[in-house]
């Protein structure tokens, strides 16, 4: 048995035991400084870029992009709308962003009248719908339905992200209005559309397909190394987003090659090839693409983790530890064990840099202190979550 910051031995939250406690203290400190951030609206913001020397929550304007991460990061600390003790919270932030897309109109691309915020700039235009997106299929998935009155519309106003999103898909399968680094809004977006659909939204198939091949286009597994045109120059920003959009194939083309094992299709040692997802019952074309999911995801989450790659922009900021959360859910998702090492290390970093008021700062570009909390927060707490990651559908 190996010793790690967190005591991990297998792929099973039981054994989260040695550290959990310094992890734990820290989620805390973090839960209690958001809760308190909270504006009196429901929302939470970052701020403006022109104005990112403002670090105090209570001195911008809430948007629905910093919003929903809170929300999640709420959601995977056990937090319901009628349970946990930021239930409350919870409910005034899912209130907060419902009435922000039924107040938008049908035409308008975006979910919000504000312009300038820090994940705008730096994430795109569009990363309001798409988080708030990814936040509406959370609560659904992990809500009973009986506790939430307001279920219908949070499924009208799911579907009306989705629209916006799929409208502002580019023809080469990324999302328009990028900000310094598109890529990640073009990652983020494929998640969520990927999550909208596991819950039953109206996803245009074609749409995620072209989608998750824009994803897998930035990394190339012969030269080890992704594209940096539309990640402001930092590889990490592409090749963790290839990593996390290629993981749900990749799970699904593990789990096709261990059923055909199991059912003595396949020798034991048998690798995940095109040869072997066809011999499993696969067409060559679903062979062929799987077995690409899966060869990408292994590279792009090994490569995202070496320390050349690691460093991202020279210091963190809110790109950093948002592709630190994609890497990490990347190796849950596909249920690699590897992940535990990365664990170690990022709970180690982070508890380690935490503020003593319980928030985390960013250093360059998203720099506030609400947005890298919270994804600081969903990072921390990812092990409390792989339930329901891994248990996605493909």
């Amino acid at each position: 048995m190996f010793k790690t910051f967190l005591g991990l031995e297998t792929f099973d939250t039981a054994t989260v035991i040695h550290n959990r406690e310094l992890v734990e203290s820290s989620l805390t400190k973090g839960l209690v400084w958001m809760a308190n951030a909270q504006l009196d609206n429901g929302g939470w913001g970052a701020g403006t870029h022109n104005n990112q020397g403002v670090r105090d929550p209570h001195a911008v304007s809430a948007d629905p992009a910093t919003t929903a991460l809170v929300g999640m990061a709420l959601l995977r600390n056990g937090n319901t709308l009628t349970k946990g003790k930021y239930a409350e919270n919870l409910k005034k932030a899912l209130d907060f962003l419902i009435e922000a897309v039924e107040n938008t109109p049908e035409q308008s691309s975006y979910i919000t009248n504000l312009k300038g915020t820090q994940p705008q700039i730096k994430l795109g235009q569009n990363i309001d719908a798409i988080l708030t997106m990814q936040f509406f299929t959370n609560v659904i998935s992990k809500i009973d339905k009986k506790d939430c009155s307001c279920i219908e519309r949070i499924e009208k106003a799911l579907d009306k992200c989705v629209r916006k999103i799929q409208q502002a898909q580019d023809v080469d399968g990324g999302i328009k209005d990028g900000g310094w680094a598109p890529v990640l809004q073009s990652a983020l977006a494929n998640n969520a559309l990927e999550s909208a659909r596991d819950v039953g939204a109206k996803v245009d198939d074609k749409v995620l397909e072209k989608s998750r091949n824009y994803q897998k286009g930035n990394f190339d597994v012969n030269t080890n190394s992704g594209t940096t045109g539309k990640a402001a120059g930092v590889l990490l920003y592409s090749v963790s987003g290839s990593a996390r959009a290629s993981a749900k194939e990749a799970q699904k083309a593990d789990a096709t090659i261990q059923k055909a094992k199991k059912d003595g299709k396949l020798k034991q040692d048998a690798a995940v090839t095109v040869e072997s997802l066809e011999t499993a019952g696969m067409s060559k074309t679903e062979a062929e693409k799987y077995a690409t999911a899966y060869k990408i995801r292994s590279a792009a989450a090994i490569r995202a983790q070496d320390g050349d790659v690691e460093s991202g922009f020279g210091s963190n900021g809110g790109e950093e530890y948002l592709s630190y959360l994609m890497t990490g859910e990347s190796l849950i998702i596909s249920q690699d064990n590897t992940w535990k090492n990365w664990f170690e290390k990022m709970a180690g970093r982070l508890v380690q840099i935490q503020s003593n008021d319980g928030s985390w700062q960013g250093h360059h570009c998203i720099t506030s202190p609400v947005f890298c909390t919270a994804t600081c927060l969903l990072i921390l707490s990812v092990d409390k979550d792989i339930d329901f990651l891994v248990k996605v559908k493909n």
